[in-house]
C-alpha cells in the first residue's frame, strides 16, 4: 500500500461555511452594475434573457461536466437584448466582480480548518479542487482567510474546464502535485461532485458533512466514501493510521 503524500480538499462547504449570503442581493449588484456601465436594461427583460442563457449552460455544466464562466451567460443575454458584446468585455467583468462581492463576504472557515491545514501543511503537500465559475473569487477567497500559503496545488474549474465529478479534474490535481491516485487523500462534504468523483478517479475518499450535505444525504448516494469524519481535525486519524 502507497504511503499518502498529499491531501487534496474541496474548497466551499468543506473548509469553509456560507453565512448569510443572498443570491437575490448578488443578482441586484450584478444587474446595477450593467446599468451603471451604460446598458439601456429593464430588469424583467435582462433576466428573463439571464436565466434563459444559465439554464442553457446549466446542461452542459451539469450534462458535460464542462464548466462555463459567468461573463459567457451575462454576455449571451445582453447579446439576446441587441447588445454586441463578448464574455471579455471590461463591462461584463465589472459586473461579475460586483455579483461576488457579497459571496466573498460571507465565505467563513469551518472550525479547527486553519489548524488542521497548518499542521498538514508540515508534512504533507495540499491540494485544493474547487467547482467554480469564477476562479478570481476563489483565490480571493483564500487570501481573505489566509489560508492561501498552505497550498501547493489549487485548481477551479473555472480554468480546467472541467467540472466534478468529471475524474479529469481530479487528474489535473494529480498531474500537478506529481503523485499517482494512491498517494493520495482527498476530502469533501458532496456525495456527487466530491466523493463519486475522485472515486472514479481511482483516488481515496473522506466526506465531512457540511451545512449543504449531511451524513444521511451521503448515506443514500450509490457511492460511499472510504472514511467519515466530524471534523476536519478527524483527518489526523486517519493518517495515523497509514
Amino acid at each position: 500500500m502507497a504511503v499518502i503524500r498529499a491531501v487534496i480538499f474541496d474548497f466551499i462547504g468543506t473548509l469553509t461555511d456560507l453565512v448569510g449570503y443572498s443570491l437575490e442581493n448578488s443578482e441586484n449588484k450584478m444587474f446595477r452594475s450593467l446599468i451603471a456601465s451604460g446598458f439601456d436594461l429593464g430588469r424583467k427583460e435582462f433576466f428573463e434573457a439571464y436565466e434563459r442563457a444559465h439554464h442553457e449552460y446549466w446542461n452542459i455544466r451539469y450534462g458535460q461536466l464542462k464548466e462555463i464562466t459567468n461573463a459567457v451567460w451575462i454576455s449571451e443575454a445582453l447579446n439576446h437584448l441587441g447588445y454586441a458584446i463578448t464574455a471579455d468585455d471590461k463591462r461584463i467583468k465589472t459586473a461579475v466582480n460586483a455579483f461576488f462581492e457579497n459571496y466573498l463576504k460571507a465565505l467563513k472557515l469551518r472550525v479547527h480548518a486553519k489548524k488542521t491545514l497548518q499542521r498538514l501543511s508540515q508534512e504533507y503537500q495540499l491540494g485544493l479542487i474547487s467547482n467554480y465559475t469564477y476562479a478570481p473569487l476563489i483565490y480571493a477567497g483564500l487570501r481573505k482567510l489566509k489560508i492561501n500559503e498552505f497550498f501547493n496545488v489549487v485548481v477551479v474549474s473555472d480554468e480546467a474546464g472541467w467540472r466534478k465529478p468529471s475524474p479529469k479534474i481530479f487528474r489535473e490535481a494529480l498531474r500537478r502535485l506529481r503523485l499517482k491516485v494512491d498517494q493520495v487523500l482527498y476530502v469533501g462534504d458532496t456525495p456527487l461532485e466530491d466523493i463519486e468523483g475522485a472515486k472514479k478517479a481511482g483516488v481515496k475518499t473522506v466526506f465531512i458533512p457540511s451545512q449543504f450535505n449531511s451524513l444521511e444525504d451521503m448515506q443514500k448516494a450509490p457511492l460511499q466514501p472510504d472514511h467519515v469524519i466530524e471534523k476536519l481535525s478527524d483527518i489526523f486519524k486517519i493518517l495515523d493510521k497509514q
